[in-house]
């Protein structure tokens, strides 16, 4: 593929930092905007200079010079998106959480298949050059008995949400909560490393019956456990710990940035990290396009079997919780 010309959805500071690092790679560019305000749009395309802005996805998905989608909508949006995207013809790049079921997820990587079209997960740390860094060091520390986490980072619209507003990301009707958002990323990691966990339990913080503002997932393996909290009503010391017989693996700033690894065994410690640029979202965008250019199925492919197995665990812990979405209930 010559180039990837974007038709953006959603203008919230998700897609401000990929496009940002769109004016910076080679082979990619910002071709159109779409939002469903016009004032929004427009300020938008003028921060990254360019004239095409749509209030309608039907003009949008239209639009020929466009060849990639790029979805970051409101969660629940994400999947039904997608699916407009591909049945008009476009390639979709989407941002997580996929889709808020495993059924969705898969329905969306069948159909651009059978459409002949690229579909790709955009979760930041599939991307990240210290992930394979931290696959190579496992053996360092034997057999894994014990793996921790934290992500907590407070949300100003927590603010509002206790000030009586429900907004998207605490919302049912948008597939909102803790575990969507911040703690997806401490899954994704535990299932990038270890596979799919014979069991999920969620025990959340639950916001006026609505969905999580915080809550431990607790994932069970063959013969270790893996415990992970994510907070949007608080903060925190955000890390990842990984404990094994022979020694230890620490992963400052927690599991969606995999900031710097460090590996304590009774023999040594070492410090790895690849990732000069601290923005993840350089890495997402420039491997991304190298993958899409250069053909690289198989690595797509694995990007999205990782993807559904991570959607189906969230899934079961959340039903499990009593963590319903609006369509669900």
């Amino acid at each position: 593929m010559k180039e990837i010309r974007l038709g953006t959805i959603g203008s919230g500071v998700i897609v401000r930092s990929i496009l940002d690092n769109v004016k910076l790679t080679e082979g990619i560019r910002l071709e159109a905007v779409y939002s469903r305000t016009e004032e929004k749009g427009r300020a938008l395309a003028s921060d990254y200079g360019v004239g095409k802005v749509y209030t309608s996805l039907e003009d949008l998905f239209a639009d020929e010079d466009v060849n990639f989608i790029y979805v970051a909508s409101p969660n629940s949006l994400h999947c039904p998106h997608t699916r407009q995207a591909l049945l008009a013809g476009k390639n979709v790049i989407c941002e997580k959480p996929f889709a808020p079921t495993k059924a969705e997820a898969e329905e969306l990587v069948d159909l651009a298949k059978e459409k002949g079209l690229i579909l790709v997960d955009a979760t930041p740390t599939f991307f990240l050059p210290n992930l394979r860094i931290l696959k190579e060091q496992l053996p360092k520390v034997g057999r894994i008995k014990l793996v921790m986490g934290n992500y907590s980072q407070y949300s100003s619209r927590y603010d509002a949400l206790k000030k009586g507003e429900v907004p998207n990301v605490f919302s049912p009707d948008y597939a909102g909560g803790c575990l969507m958002d911040i703690n997806y990323y401490n899954v994704y990691l535990n299932l990038a490393l270890f596979g799919k966990p014979e069991s999920a339990e969620y025990v959340p913080n639950i916001y006026n019956g609505l969905v999580d503002t915080s809550g431990v997932i607790t994932l069970k393996y063959a013969d270790f456990v893996s415990t992970q909290a994510g907070a949007k009503d608080t903060w925190g010391v955000n890390y990842f710990q990984i404990e094994g017989e022979d020694g230890y693996i620490y992963i400052r700033d927690g599991s969606n940035g995999i900031a710097e690894i460090r590996v304590v065994t009774r023999e040594s410690e070492e410090v790895f990290n690849e990732q000069d640029n601290p923005d993840r979202w350089y890495y997402e965008v420039s491997r991304m396009t190298g993958m899409i250019r250069s053909g690289d199925t198989a690595g797509i492919k694995a990007g999205l079997d990782l993807m559904t197995d991570v959607v189906d665990t969230i899934e079961t812990a959340r039903k499990k919780a009593g963590i319903l979405f609006t369509d669900e209930k």
